[in-house]
């Protein structure tokens, strides 16, 4: 019988699981979602996942006879922490960036296992290629036409917070077993989210806790909570997370492994949201109220609206970046906000 969920996840709808028989269904499937799914069993063939059902001290082993001879990044929790890497009270983090060879740092994980006070140790978002030989070869999901940043997740058990990405997501479990509550993009003023410029991890993250949330501090969480699913994943399991959902994630197991890959449907070129946003807290949010409306009507205007009254009387030649951008425009944009934010 599986262990009851604890806490605000016992009453979360479960996210919707789909099998699949090969790559070309799984590419219609990732195609054609809006939503989360999961896939039991999509990556149960792989190596790495077979030395973890021996023991996490063999998949250490598989892992690490295939790592290059370089220094990863570490982030090691206290250990009050629970595993939550996050702010600490005066909201620094209550983490820290270390670099050391993965042999270090795996002779730390095997002499922590199990340990009632042991520090959080969390390897994020480490690229296969670049630190690894033949890992990914050895152990990768086919998603054809696409090409992904291929990352590899490690660690002992950690809570991250709740946030989200921009690029579409495959998370696969390799070792160990994940919890993954997930949440639509709309619900993101429900998730109180913290700052910007001073993050965990690059995105911002939701301040609630949620092994104990604060609705007194955080009363709309439980609106996000009507929204919320959740997907336990044991090794060899798969979630497709699609583009700007939220995900809060937590690695359940003494030792943990995941594989995801990232991927964005536009074209590489194309600038990053986020920095406009940046650059618009920056330009416009503290204007008078006046002029932000005029450039919230100008940005529905050129950006969200953009019709064809935008260019209907500038001849086609003419038109520059009020045409459709492609990689040559782009590239002229992006030199042209360079030069201007440079001054």
């Amino acid at each position: 019988m599986a262990e009851a969920r604890p806490g605000i996840f016992a009453q979360m709808a479960d996210v919707r699981e789909v099998t699949v028989d090969g790559p070309a269904e799984l590419d219609v499937r990732l195609r054609e979602a809006t939503t989360p799914f999961v896939v039991r069993g999509l990556i149960a063939d792989w190596p790495m996942v077979q030395a973890g059902r021996r023991s996490s001290r063999a998949a250490r082993d598989y892992i690490q006879r295939h790592a290059r001879d370089l220094p990863f990044a570490v982030s090691v929790g206290t250990p009050d922490s629970g595993g939550r890497l996050f702010y600490d009270d005066a909201h620094a983090m209550n983490f820290q960036m270390l670099r050391a060879k993965l042999p270090e740092i795996f002779a730390r994980i095997d002499a922590n296992e199990g340990a009632a006070d042991a520090h959080a140790i969390y390897l994020a978002s480490i690229d296969m290629h670049q630190f690894f030989t033949g890992l990914h070869e050895a152990n990768h999901v086919d998603l054809g036409a696409r090409t992904p940043l291929a990352s590899i997740w490690m660690g002992t058990p950690t809570r991250i917070a709740a946030h989200n990405d921009v690029p579409d997501n495959l998370a696969c479990v390799a070792v160990g077993r994940r919890r993954f509550t997930v949440f639509p993009r709309d619900q993101f003023s429900n998730l109180y989210l913290g700052p910007v410029d001073n993050t965990p991890a690059g995105r911002a993250v939701s301040m609630v806790d949620f092994h104990d949330p604060d609705y007194a501090t955080h009363p709309r969480f439980r609106e996000a909570l009507a929204h919320a699913q959740v997907a336990e994943l044991e090794a060899g399991d798969a979630l497709y997370i699609p583009a700007m959902w939220w995900h809060h994630v937590e690695g359940l197991s003494d030792f943990n492994v995941l594989v995801n890959y990232w991927w964005r449907e536009s074209p590489r070129w194309l600038g990053q949201p986020q920095d406009a946003l940046n650059h618009a807290m920056l330009a416009i949010r503290d204007l008078p109220a006046d002029e932000k409306q005029h450039w919230r009507e100008m940005f529905d205007h050129y950006v969200f609206s953009n019709g064809p009254e935008v260019v209907a009387h500038i001849p086609e030649s003419a038109r520059g970046v009020l045409a459709p951008l492609t990689p040559d425009s782009a590239g002229r944009l992006r030199a042209f906000l360079l030069r201007a934010l440079s001054r």
